[in-house]
């Protein structure tokens, strides 16, 4: 049996849902009453796999608000993977998504990102179809594109 540990980086706009998301998936519990995260939160995930091993996720929640960017550049290196949250009831800007991709690629060009579409619950409010998510992720070269919801 064998053990891994992934850095992975969770990124996006402030109030796009990356700490509820990570909290649902690392204790399963919801909270929508979360509060902006200063620079850095950090979270750990154990995925047992049989008959090969432990996965040990650290996920880095990533301050979303622009205030706190400055702080990031420190706690990226050493990454494996992103994902990029954005709210489907709204437009993402392109020069956000930009701004997102050049801090988790700060070290490593070809890090893997995957584009997920938050709270797919809201389905009367969803402002962002399939296809502009898809240009989105093509756009910038992303491994993926994913929805979902806290």
């Amino acid at each position: 049996m064998r053990n891994f540990v992934f850095k992975i980086l969770v990124g996006g706009d402030g109030a796009a849902g990356k700490t509820t998301l990570l909290r649902k998936f690392v204790d399963g519990t919801f909270d929508a009453s979360s509060i902006a995260t200063v620079g850095v939160d950090f979270f750990i995930k154990q995925v047992i796999f049989e008959n090969i091993g432990t996965c040990t996720l650290q996920l880095w929640d990533l301050g979303g608000q622009e205030r706190f960017r400055h702080l990031l550049e420190s706690f990226i290196m050493g990454a494996k993977g992103a994902l990029l949250l954005f709210d489907l009831t709204k437009m993402p800007k392109i020069d956000h998504i930009l701004n997102w991709v050049n801090i988790v690629r700060m070290h490593d060009l070809d890090l893997p990102i995957i584009l997920v579409g938050t709270k797919l619950d809201l389905e009367e409010f969803i402002a962002v179809d399939d296809e502009s998510a898809k240009s989105i992720k093509n756009t910038f070269n992303m491994f993926d594109y994913i929805k979902t919801s806290s």
